[in-house]
């Protein structure tokens, strides 16, 4: 089974700075049908204004990918940590027993991200953070794991849950496949660019996939396009 969801159907609110569309139920928006798709919590679209941007706020119990799509993301924490993440590579907070963190556009014009929220399989860690590129020309033609809980992804930023977000760019009329471990995994795809088709069903831009009871899914590119894709437990 694979769900169109189509960009202009997705929840948000526009808060000046801040433009946010909710792949799931989120803040304010609430849809009793999109509250999570198996341990994918959150999938928010964000677009922040130059110069703007999150500032300190506590978080627990969650694992939390921000996929830069445009621009960069500057985050700061209770840590120590500091580190500015550019458009197509990674971070990962795992929030554990408790982090209080910002997270800022400090560019000249807007940052783009996908802020991905994954339910831990572990609590009562301590919380960390990392960040890491992730060439495109290595994601081309196929999907790369960028954070994952997953045994074989060592190369990806480690995540505490039985999950995975993988990325990949497609060149138009290029064909890739993804296999599932079996049909009771969750998978979610979003296009950051472009259209494609997903087993033979059509995604534009921003849309959101929501896919379950497939072991194997073939993307298609129907123009040049950026994939991003959560591979998570129930």
């Amino acid at each position: 089974m694979i769900e169109h969801r189509p960009f202009n159907t997705l929840g948000g609110a526009h808060h000046g700075w801040l433009d946010a569309k909710h792949h799931f139920s989120f803040a304010e928006y609430h849809d009793p049908e999109r509250v999570h798709w198996g341990a994918l919590r959150v999938w928010n679209d964000d677009t922040i204004a130059a110069n703007t941007g999150f500032p300190p706020h506590p978080h627990a119990d969650m694992e939390i990918i921000t996929y830069v799509r445009e621009g960069a993301i500057t985050h700061e924490d209770n840590l120590g940590n500091k580190g500015r993440t550019v458009a197509g590579d990674v971070q990962v907070m795992s929030a554990g027993t408790g982090i209080r963190h910002s997270e800022y556009n400090l560019e000249s014009d807007v940052t783009q991200i996908f802020q991905i929220w994954i339910i831990p399989d572990r609590r009562g860690e301590p919380p960390a953070w990392g960040s890491k590129p992730f060439p495109k020309d290595d994601r081309s033609g196929q999907f790369v794991a960028l954070a994952s809980g997953l045994k074989g992804d060592e190369d990806a930023l480690p995540i505490r849950a039985d999950a995975r977000v993988l990325g990949a760019t497609l060149k138009a009329g290029e064909t890739i496949e993804y296999r599932f471990a079996d049909a009771d995994r969750y998978g979610y795809l979003v296009p950051a660019k472009g259209k494609v088709e997903i087993n033979g069903v059509a995604l534009e831009t921003r849309d959101g996939a929501a896919i379950h009871g497939e072991t194997l899914i073939r993307v298609t590119a129907h123009e040049d396009a950026e994939l991003v894709l959560v591979d998570a437990a129930g």
